[in-house]
């Protein structure tokens, strides 16, 4: 997202002389202006993991004042601002540099930050976000630190949200970010552009940040709404350039034809009102067939290419849906085989599940229980909603409705998602009721 819809994105929100800013506002301009502020700050400072905690305090005061006073004419400057001046009293606090040096950092952020230097990579239209991307996917990072990282402070998910896709408590996420940032500072990683020779390494963590912003996107995890379409979007937005940078990778391809795939069918997912619709039950006119032409077409360009990977296969299973006109013509018997290829290449209780329906479609719902039965007798997964929900929609196939009524329930319970706990909430009623009139 550029500077310039970071700040239109405010001048939409805001009416009349007085505040109106609220927490969601607060919220939704860091995540279009962070990996902006963030770029800027650690361009100027160098010290990447100061400058995050910087930003972040920035954000706080944020919160704190914007409800009241009103949102800044340019909240972006602000933000760089504020945070430039967290940043230089961190450094005041414990170092010992020469005065000269502390005044040339400490000079105002006003001039210095808007823009990049003249001579930066890109000029003054450099986009940070990927430079951001490569910085957080530093070798020196285990993976999951690496991704923890980047949805932080790249996508501006919260800690919370992210530990929610890792399925760990905050605390321990926390705990994750805070150590990679320090790792970061002890291997001397800089802001620095990605070079053509480093790129390829890092791009399978850079891939799976994409994916897991894009699917944070795509089923929202907090707030009232399922889709948060700014969000998906962005992820799209990256893996576009990710694909302009390395056109020849199979995954990064694969990725991209995913999203395309899964973003094209937003429109129908939901009714006016907010309410969830099933894919079995979407009305597939409203789809965007651009999209669907598009992401077919870049599957079907790098399937023959070379070795498949778990991001070619998933867009695959993604075009088998979207080429069907309506849900009885979906051929499961070819998505059923393409979970299994997926499987073995990238076996996930995620996939598993996924699986399992697709397996109930081709050899009854009792089958597919079998398969997610297993998972039960994991502590953490027993946590997780989306077992619950797939358990209960096999059951209700079966006819088991009580059994069924109280997983939808228990899946209703666990879901941060408001638009999918109505659903939930809803199927239990209806078969509730069902049950009362036998």
């Amino acid at each position: 997202m550029t500077r310039s819809s970071c700040g239109r994105a405010w001048s939409s929100r805001t009416t009349g002389s007085g505040p109106t800013t609220s927490s969601d506002d607060v919220e939704d301009v860091w995540r279009r202006c962070a990996p902006d502020v963030l770029g800027a700050v650690a361009r100027h400072h160098g010290d990447f993991g100061r400058a995050e905690d910087a930003v972040q305090e920035a954000l706080a005061a944020a919160a704190r004042t914007w409800p009241a006073d009103g949102v800044p004419d340019d909240p972006r400057a602000w933000l760089i601002t504020v945070a430039s001046r967290r940043y230089v009293d961190a450094w005041r606090s414990d170092s010992a540099r020469e005065r000269r040096e502390l005044l040339a950092a400490a000079r105002s952020p006003s001039d210095a930050f808007l823009a990049p230097a003249a001579d930066a990579p890109g000029g003054p239209h450099h986009d940070d976000t990927l430079t951001l991307l490569v910085l957080c996917c530093h070798p020196a990072l285990p993976r999951a630190s690496q991704v923890a990282l980047t949805l932080r402070a790249v996508a501006g998910l919260t800690t919370a949200q992210v530990a929610r896709a890792y399925l760990v408590p905050e605390a321990t996420m926390a705990q994750r970010i805070s150590r990679a940032k320090a790792k970061l500072r002890e291997a001397g990683a800089r802001f620095v552009p990605p070079s053509a020779e480093e790129l390829p390494g890092r791009v399978a963590a850079v891939s799976e940040v994409l994916y897991l912003v894009f699917t944070e996107g795509h089923t929202t995890t907090t707030g009232s709404g399922l889709v948060d379409v700014s969000l998906a979007d962005e992820a799209i937005r990256l893996a576009r350039e990710l694909h302009r940078l390395l056109p020849s990778d199979g995954e990064v391809t694969g990725l991209l034809a995913l999203m395309l795939l899964t973003h094209a069918r937003r429109a129908a997912r939901s009714t006016p009102d907010g309410a969830l619709v099933p894919l079995a039950e979407q009305d597939r006119t409203r789809w965007d067939g651009a999209l669907v032409r598009e992401g077919t077409a870049l599957v079907e360009a790098v399937l023959p290419t070379g070795r498949v990977g778990p991001y070619q296969l998933q867009a695959a299973i993604a075009a088998v849906h979207d080429e069907a006109a309506t849900a009885a013509e979906t051929d499961w018997v070819q998505i059923d085989l393409l979970y299994e290829m997926l499987e073995q290449l990238a076996p996930s209780p995620v996939v598993t599940m996924n699986h399992a329906v697709a397996v109930a479609e081709v050899a009854g719902p009792r089958a597919g229980l079998a398969m997610v039965e297993p998972l039960r007798s994991d502590r953490a997964l027993r946590r997780h909603h989306r077992l619950h929900a797939v358990r209960a929609h096999l059951l209700e196939r079966l006819g088991e409705t009580e059994e069924a009524c109280a997983e939808y329930a228990v899946a209703a319970e666990l879901t941060t998602s408001v638009v999918e706990q109505r659903y939930l909430n809803a199927r239990a009623a209806v078969l509730r009721e069902a049950s009362t009139r036998r």
